[in-house]
């Protein structure tokens, strides 16, 4: 599978991926002490809408478009469509001329006080990010594959963070990568939240890897997944969050008995729904 952020900009993974992302931010600022981001895999971190890869797939209209013309969007998307808004548009008349990408939104959410360091492997894609950053002080972009940045820039000093890893999923051997990534990461920061992105296409990949985080994965570790549509092995049909500590905001308990983020994503499935078969699902793969 090639993921390349620039044509599914916007899409129903990215409203998920990026509506949790911001959910969790916004719970780590509940507390006065600085807290460090590190996105893995951050691409360019902004994307033109208009541009040639974004109109030539034009998922961004079945995904962010739509959250921004519902009559009433789940309360929890607030911090993700405030941050779309303030960041997307308007430009030459349009309301929504781009998309930001994570280090776009991790910046845009941060405080003054805290600190994000963005990698990207791709020397152009590196050099453009770095030059949107380049007047945030709080921002380090380095051109550096993101595993091992995991390495490198962990355990944070300041003892509070989270890791956002996205990769694009080209490696045949990128789940067989995650689930050492993760070992590292939990290694070097136990205490620190860890967001991995993945795809569901094939159910058989997808489920082992599931079964081994749950099998070998650490402490707190819970599976987060939305479909749009029923499988299909030959295309994309939804997506996957694992969240390692993940913040209360997204695990408390509503009235109904669903999970804060049970609930957002039973909405975005039927919201965001393009077939029979759209759902969503949590699982926790280790106590």
């Amino acid at each position: 599978m090639n993921y390349r952020h620039a044509y599914h900009a916007g899409n129903f993974a990215d409203a998920m991926k990026h509506a949790l992302l911001a959910l969790a931010i916004e719970h780590m600022k509940k507390k006065d002490k600085p807290f460090f981001l590190l996105d893995t895999h951050a691409g360019t971190g902004m994307t033109d809408l208009a541009g040639e890869e974004a109109q030539k797939t034009g998922e961004y209209l079945n995904g962010i478009a739509r959250l921004l013309d519902a009559p009433e969007p789940h309360p929890l998307l607030a911090p993700y469509l405030d941050a779309v808004r303030a960041l997307g548009g308007p430009e030459n008349g349009n309301a929504l001329a781009r998309y930001p990408g994570s280090p776009a939104l991790m910046a845009h959410l941060a405080r003054a006080e805290d600190r994000l360091v963005f990698c990207e492997l791709h020397p152009a894609d590196a050099a453009t990010l770095r030059a949107h950053f380049r007047r945030d002080a709080r921002v380090k972009a380095h051109e550096m594959d993101g595993y091992t940045a995991l390495k490198a820039m962990l355990p944070p000093k300041e003892r509070r963070g989270l890791i956002l890893i996205d990769p694009p999923f080209e490696q045949r051997d990128e789940y067989a990568r995650l689930v050492a990534a993760l070992a590292e990461a939990h290694r070097r920061f136990a205490t620190g939240t860890c967001m991995i992105w993945y795809p569901l296409k094939d159910p058989a990949v997808s489920g082992e890897f599931l079964e081994r985080l749950a099998a070998d994965g650490p402490p707190k570790t819970l599976a987060l997944e939305m479909q749009v549509m029923a499988t299909d092995p030959m295309r994309m049909t939804g997506s996957g969050m694992i969240l390692v500590n993940p913040p209360f905001a997204l695990t408390e308990k509503g009235a109904d008995g669903k999970s804060a983020a049970l609930s957002l994503l039973d909405w975005l499935a039927a919201t965001l729904a393009q077939g029979p078969g759209a759902r969503a699902r949590e699982e926790w793969l280790t106590a």
